[in-house]
């Protein structure tokens, strides 16, 4: 039997869109505070973190989607379908014990968040 992907119906409401805007701006306040641990407070990263790790989960399968609907030869679904890869194991990070390691995972997420909206938005993502 070939399952086929039926559109939303009214019961099932088509989600909206990621916000790509906010995804962005959530990653630059990691950058904007400089690379010192001291630049960000624990409550900066109580914060940040859990954000970033929320935008991954749902960039992930709207660029594996996007992706995915690009010819099976393109040098642009492969590297998305990398990026994808590596946004999933990134998910698997820690939270980190001291203030430079808990730095270094939101760094991480938030490099994770700006190759992925760039990706889901060289892709089209969103488009049908």
């Amino acid at each position: 039997m070939n399952a086929t992907a039926q559109p939303p119906t009214a019961a099932e409401p088509r989600q909206a869109p990621p916000d790509i805007d906010t995804m962005r701006a959530t990653a630059r306040r990691v950058f904007a505070a400089g690379l010192s641990a001291d630049d960000l407070s624990a409550d900066d990263l109580d914060t940040l973190v859990p954000a970033l790790r929320g935008h991954v989960r749902l960039l992930i399968p709207e660029v594996q989607q996007a992706a995915e609907r690009t010819p099976t030869d393109s040098v642009q679904r492969h590297c998305a379908l990398a990026c994808v890869g590596d946004a999933r194991g990134k998910l698997r990070l820690g939270d980190g014990r001291t203030p430079p390691a808990r730095v270094a995972v939101a760094q991480k997420l938030a490099r994770c968040v700006n190759a992925l909206c760039d990706h889901y938005t060289t892709l089209g993502g969103g488009r049908m």
